[in-house]
């Protein structure tokens, strides 16, 4: 539906939101092609009026009804209609159902996709209403009320069957210790807690999936966004049968109590295929099981919206564009460095080239590139692989992870013999890749050789849309300076428009975490923050020499590197992120 914007203007000067000076100015430069947000948007954004003052007034110059939902209490079964992953993503909210008809609440009613879907999948005509941002908080709140109680009822009765029944016993009737736990492994109430676990864990945009054997129970927590959550507190005598039918699932040894197990399955989980990556390790108090979840989608992104831009995306394309050479990433254990690699390899993925990898795991499979996974246990490690991957007439070679002496002899021998060689390292910096491979005997003369870049990153947190702005004082400026060059910051800033022309950092707003819908902690979903060392004659000569990585990054920063904190601080200027966070991730 299309706003009359005249009718819209009458509005907000009649009521007094704004003055017609105000408005009149904006819309000049709107006109004028000098912003391209329509006025209304731009009040938003200046502070002078609220998004739920704007959806109002939209409501009324439509014709659309206005709807507050912020103390009424939605029936569960039409609340359901619309699934909370759906609802949250698109802020819309089923709150009433008719004999043929649904009302829906939304923040944006032209947003007619989604109300297309929902008729679909509902088989009812929709009827759109506008309403506020606090309402859609107080509706998504119900889901999650709603959704731990349905789960932790779920739960508690399966466990409770188990009790009543006796199948948590092990052992009895003569049976072998692993015809028990097969036995319990099967039990229709253990089948479905570990269903409903997954399920929970899946909606709730869980990484990985935690649960901890203790002296009197067993806590299951999620990891979501990078940092870990209690879930719930499952009583003890569960545990080994949601590890044992784990561990079917895994098709991993289940009398095996002893020794740490590894493996994986896949489940359709909300009509998404998951794939979940399985490691159980014995403890003191029982074993702990971790599994990470892995979607089949998760691969499908592209550089930009993992966080790379400017002269980092710049270096990145020109790399990608060499006929051999080594592409390294470079950081902590999930600092997303495999999804890079994978981001690489599907934009060199077209059919006038062949790519090979060799994994442990392999974490995401993707079409006309051949995946072989590692097996230590037969002898088949990554150095064995990639020896046999060379004579595969491979044109791009991903090795999963330079671990020693010999996969980093073969990887740089690779690059030599004309293959682009991606892999990952374990180092704080890009600049730290050349010492560690050093570490690994392989000589100056070949790194410099076959070494095109290497790109150390971590994951942060991303703000939701209803985060808070504000300016730095002198003193945080003063003491963001000495650990970052601010100087530099603001000039790439202006370098991609980020901020005007004859902006300082005395007019430069940074961002804070306000509650929102989305989280209460005010962030959702996660990006990376960079730097790309390019190797340059510069740095060559430093390498060959011997130099330190302290020295071989100050020369880079000279050639326009821009560091991981530095580019954290580009990503809180565009609001993406906060200093907090940025601080956090980078001296963990």
């Amino acid at each position: 539906m299309i706003l009359e914007n005249k009718q819209l203007k009458d509005f907000l000067i009649d009521t007094g939101l704004v003055t017609k000076t105000e408005y009149d100015e904006i819309e000049n430069l709107y006109n004028k092609g000098k912003i391209v947000d329509p006025p209304e948007k731009v009040l938003v954004s200046q502070g002078k009026i609220s998004e739920d003052d704007l959806r109002r007034a939209q409501a009324y110059v439509s014709g659309i009804p206005f709807v507050d939902l912020k103390d009424q209490k939605i029936d569960l079964s039409v609340l359901s209609l619309i699934p909370e992953p759906l609802a949250r993503k698109n802020n819309i909210i089923a709150y009433r159902k008719n004999i043929d008809s649904l009302e829906v609440a939304m923040l944006d009613i032209q947003n007619l996709s989604t109300i297309e879907f929902v008729k679909k999948k509902v088989g009812l005509k929709i009827l759109p209403r506008l309403t506020d941002s606090s309402s859609i908080k107080n509706a998504i709140l119900q889901y999650q009320k709603s959704l731990k109680a349905e789960f932790g009822d779920l739960i508690q009765k399966d466990i409770q069957s188990l009790k009543d029944s006796g199948s948590l016993e092990i052992g009895v009737k003569g049976e072998s210790m692993e015809d028990s736990l097969k036995k319990m492994a099967e039990d229709i109430p253990i089948v479905r807690i570990v269903e409903t676990l997954l399920k929970h864990a899946a909606l709730q945009n869980a990484s990985d999936i935690h649960i901890e054997c203790m002296e009197n129970d067993a806590l299951v927590r999620y990891r979501i966004d990078g940092l870990l959550h209690d879930a719930m507190i499952l009583p003890k005598i569960a545990a080994t049968g949601i590890t044992a039918r784990i561990k079917v699932l895994s098709n991993l040894k289940l009398d095996e109590k002893r020794l740490p197990q590894d493996g994986r399955f896949n489940a359709d989980i909300n009509g998404e295929k998951v794939s979940f990556r399985v490691s159980i390790i014995p403890t003191y108090f029982g074993e702990k099981t971790v599994m990470r979840l892995l979607r089949e989608n998760a691969g499908s992104y592209s550089l930009e919206t993992m966080g790379f831009h400017g002269v980092n995306l710049e270096r990145l394309h020109e790399a990608m564009k060499q006929a051999n050479g080594m592409i390294l990433t470079t950081g902590p254990t999930g600092s997303g460095k495999t999804t890079t690699l994978y981001t690489i390899l599907e934009l060199l993925n077209s059919v006038g080239v062949n790519i090979a990898t060799i994994e442990d795991p392999i974490e995401y499979q993707v079409a006309r590139i051949n995946q072989t996974q590692v097996k230590p246990e037969i002898g088949f490690s990554f150095a064995n692989g990639l020896r046999s991957l060379v004579r595969q007439d491979p044109d791009i070679i991903m090795v999963g992870e330079i671990r020693d002496n010999e996969t980093a002899s073969l990887a740089v021998n690779a690059a030599l013999t004309g293959h682009v060689v991606l892999s990952t390292l374990h180092t704080n910096s890009a600049a730290g890749a050349i010492p560690r491979l050093m570490d690994m005997k392989i000589e100056p003369f070949l790194l410099v050789s076959t070494i095109n870049i290497v790109i150390a990153q971590r994951l942060i947190r991303k703000l939701t849309g209803a985060k808070e702005r504000y300016i730095l004082t002198k003193d945080e400026l003063a003491s963001l300076a000495r650990i970052v060059d601010l100087d530099k910051v603001l000039a790439i800033l202006k370098e991609e428009n980020i901020v005007g022309k004859n902006d300082d950092w005395k007019n430069i707003y940074f961002y804070k975490a306000k509650e929102s819908i989305d989280s209460k902690d005010g962030y959702s979903g996660r990006i990376g923050i960079h730097e790309v060392l390019k190797m340059t004659p510069a740095i060559r000569d430093l390498v060959i020499k011997g130099s330190t990585s302290q020295d071989i990054e100050n020369q880079a920063k000279k050639e326009g590197m821009l560091t991981m904190i530095e580019d954290g601080i580009f990503k809180c200027v565009t609001g993406m992120t906060t200093i907090e966070e940025v601080l956090r991730v980078v001296t963990e």
